[in-house]
């Protein structure tokens, strides 16, 4: 979390800043990202497009932050989950896990598609939205390692890489992080092999395919009851990792 800041005119420009991106994310609710710009945004807000530019000179570093910001939400709500769940076997955490995100996404549709949607046409992402993006992902891996030290996980073999020698670098980066993460029972945690990596990876596609079906209406008059349908592909998808006697059909 970001210390709050300290000032008048710190506190000024911070409040500024936040009505710009509220106001932004409304454009995002009704006209969606492709159409985002900073003169529609000074408009909504009752001031010259000029005085934006000294917060944001072009609708890419407004992009960028509306980006950041969603990834930094997503990522607190899954740490909550995380939290919540510490000490239970893997399954439910890995449920509950998917839960707190799919939660988020149906209550932020429109953030959710920023970061997970389309490309917005002519806008490449900067270095900077990968931190807030890697904090998800060493969430999931925090979960992953106490897991392994447990003894939870199946050990998966696959003739090929999980992923490219630089993903994997990344991934082991952040695997590391995870561990140092882990909780007190899990100290020292556990490295994941490069098979329980690659059937992890094949996992977490699964959550956000599954969520973008959901939420761009490719269940609709297909499934029954969304919120079960979800619960139940979850449960075995955290099951090809840890086993089919690991669930438990501990449903809540």
């Amino acid at each position: 979390m970001e210390p709050k800041p300290t000032g008048v005119r710190a506190r000024a420009r911070a409040e500024f800043v936040g009505e710009i991106k509220a106001a932004a994310r409304s454009q995002l609710r009704t006209d969606g990202a492709d159409s985002l710009s900073l003169r529609a945004v000074a408009r909504q807000l009752g001031v010259a497009s000029s005085a934006l530019y000294r917060y944001f000179p072009s609708r890419d570093d407004l992009l960028t932050a509306l980006i950041s910001d969603a990834y930094g939400d997503l990522a607190s709500a899954a740490e909550r989950a995380t939290v919540e769940s510490a000490g239970k076997p893997f399954v439910e955490r890995w449920v509950s896990l998917a839960r707190a995100i799919r939660s988020w996404a149906l209550k932020h549709r429109h953030e959710y598609a920023l970061i997970y949607g389309s490309p917005v046409p002519g806008y490449v992402a900067p270095p900077e939205t990968a931190k807030p993006a890697r904090r998800l992902t060493s969430t999931w891996l925090s979960v992953l390692t106490d897991a392994a030290a447990d003894g939870e996980l199946l050990q998966h073999r696959f003739d090929a890489p999980p992923a490219t020698a630089e993903a994997l670098d990344v991934i082991r980066s952040l695997s590391q992080d995870a561990i140092g993460r882990s909780s007190a029972a899990h100290p020292d945690g556990a490295e994941l092999s490069d098979g329980q990596l690659r059937a992890a990876t094949g996992v977490w596609t699964q959550l956000f395919g599954h969520l973008s079906f959901e939420l761009f209406g490719q269940f609709q008059n297909v499934v029954a009851d969304p919120e079960e349908f979800f619960d139940v592909q979850m449960r075995e998808a955290g099951c090809r990792l840890a086993g089919p006697s690991a669930s438990g059909d501990g449903r809540d």
